[in-house]
């Protein structure tokens, strides 16, 4: 079984604060220690933002591909 240091489900926030809660977090989590990222969409674009601002730092592994719930395990190096 997965355990995250934390967990956001990106639904509960308004979207201006979305991405910003959740690199906050995940500049919180020691290496090795992983976040779960809950959505109803495929969070694609927030993807190319982590490649761009952490590009040897972080896994990415989808848990749940949608259709209506995207499940995101995101790891920090």
């Amino acid at each position: 079984m997965n355990t995250y240091a934390a967990t956001i489900n990106a639904t509960e926030y308004p979207p201006h604060l979305k991405h910003k809660i959740i690199f906050e977090t995940f500049d919180q989590l020691q290496p090795q220690e992983a976040m779960l990222l809950i959505n109803d969409h495929d969070p694609k674009p927030l993807r190319f933002q982590f490649q761009s601002t952490h590009p040897e730092g972080f896994d990415w592994e989808y848990i749940e591909q949608g259709p209506t719930t995207f499940q995101v395990k995101i790891s920090k190096r």
